[in-house]
């Protein structure tokens, strides 16, 4: 199945340029916890959360109108392109632990985004045939993301 067949098409994104509280106003009107953040030539140049909203805003102990989206967004981007296979997308989820993944053009345009609910709604069971998304790989993916790291005393002694 390609990821087209399963993403969320013309996503919401915010200008890199734009305060906190436009990025966290959008989060509201639109129902989700990331947005892509897109540059003047609406390249998707990183990825912003709720939690890294809250955690600046904390940390930093400002107003979040006066942050900048640039300040705070994270700026590794992994991607997808919508005639991607999902599994291979799913690969990519699980390597890097992330539940959403932008879907760009090949000039690095929002096309949409898949997340990890997009694919379980899509999801079967084998049925003796292979199903275009297995529940299996489902499962595998979501229990990389969950994965607790090693804590940094343990890794330092192993």
């Amino acid at each position: 199945m390609k990821v087209k067949e399963v993403m969320t098409p013309d996503p919401t994104a915010v200008w890199q340029t734009e305060s906190l509280s436009v990025a966290a106003q959008s989060m509201w009107e639109n129902d989700c916890g990331i947005l892509p953040v897109i540059n003047d030539e609406r390249k998707v140049v990183g990825l912003i959360t709720d939690r890294d909203i809250c955690m600046a805003t904390a940390i930093r102990d400002h107003k979040p109108s006066n942050i900048s989206v640039a300040e705070v967004m994270n700026g590794t981007v992994f991607s997808v392109a919508s005639e991607d296979d999902v599994n291979q997308a799913l690969a990519i989820m699980r390597e890097h632990k992330i539940r959403r993944l932008p879907v760009v053009s090949k000039e690095g345009e929002l096309e949409g985004i898949l997340s990890m609910n997009d694919v379980v709604l899509h999801a079967k069971t084998t049925n003796g045939k292979k199903p275009p998304i297995d529940y299996a790989a489902v499962v595998k993916t979501y229990q990389a993301i969950c994965q607790h790291p090693v804590p940094m005393t343990k890794a330092a002694t192993t």
